[in-house]
């Protein structure tokens, strides 16, 4: 989802770009990573690769971990051999996710999951391996037209159920992946200038909400009843892995780096919404 919209996001810059999926390059293979490098030898590498599967992370973490600290250490030795920037991109996960203030990019980690445990593998492998031009950009409750994602699906649901009951006690940051593609390419390029040091970054919309509180502006936008959704706790969806009650994250390193921090959740999903919508009800929206 995010690797499509990246590269969208580079193409309409005219920049040179190999996106490789899965069955292209395996990122915790050195030796196709290796031979990758040599033939494209990049200037900036953008890892968009990842295991997401939080509650399957619980009971496959060696599988896990592969992909999220394993591919990410591989990536970076290549990048430190060939000279490449790395932009890395990592999750809200790796804090324990009981922030009373949003968490700032240097706040002590405390991952809660093994999913968690495993993205923060990955980041460390960056941050030792290329301390002057590893990049982790840490990010939260992606959305976009580009695959499955909570927002798709409440779109589908509205159209199926008389009332959602949706868990109001997790408070996050719906991100548009095209927005963050977007910044992705703007930290690429400052960081070529070294105007963006290397370290970590927080590439999350603005503002916060919990998911109850996304699924009525789904809804709203919709044009359907937002009371519909219905409030409930944690609890009431037990799940293997543990989620974040509060994972909002600061963007001042952006700021700091002279990038603007993205802007609000609400007006990024208000400009996003016809193309979800067009993915997710293709008929429905061609008729509108």
């Amino acid at each position: 989802m995010l690797g499509r919209d990246l590269t969208a996001a580079l193409a309409r810059e005219d920049a040179a770009v190999v996106a490789a999926d899965r069955a292209a390059l395996d990122i915790a293979d050195p030796a196709r990573v290796r031979e990758a490098f040599a033939v494209h030898r990049p200037a900036v590498v953008v890892n968009c690769a990842a295991w997401t599967a939080v509650d399957d992370a619980e009971s496959q973490e060696e599988a896990a971990l592969r992909v999220n600290g394993t591919g990410p250490a591989v990536l970076a030795a290549s990048c430190r051999e060939y000279g490449s920037v790395l932009l890395h991109v990592s999750s809200d996960y790796v804090f324990a996710g009981d922030a009373v203030l949003p968490y700032a990019e240097d706040a002590p980690t405390a991952p809660r999951s093994a999913y968690g445990r495993t993205k923060l593998a990955g980041e460390r492998a960056v941050l030792a391996t290329l301390p002057d031009t590893g990049h982790v950009v840490r990010t939260a409750w992606l959305y976009g037209a580009g695959g499955a994602n909570f927002v798709r699906t409440m779109i589908k649901l509205e159209g199926a159920k008389d009332t959602l009951d949706v868990v109001d006690d997790q408070r996050g940051q719906p991100t548009w992946t095209v927005d963050l593609a977007a910044q992705l390419v703007r930290l690429g390029r400052a960081a070529l200038d070294g105007t963006a040091p290397a370290g970590v970054y927080h590439g999350t919309n603005g503002g916060s909400t919990t998911w109850y509180g996304l699924a009525r502006e789904v809804f709203r936008l919709l044009g359907a009843d937002p009371d519909r959704v219905r409030p409930t706790s944690s609890a009431a969806f037990a799940r293997p892995a543990p989620r974040p009650a509060c994972s909002v994250l600061a963007h001042d390193r952006f700021a700091a780096a002279g990038i603007e921090p993205l802007r609000d959740w609400r007006t990024a999903i208000g400009e996003a919404f016809p193309a979800l919508l067009a993915a997710e009800r293709p008929l429905s929206a061609g008729a509108r």
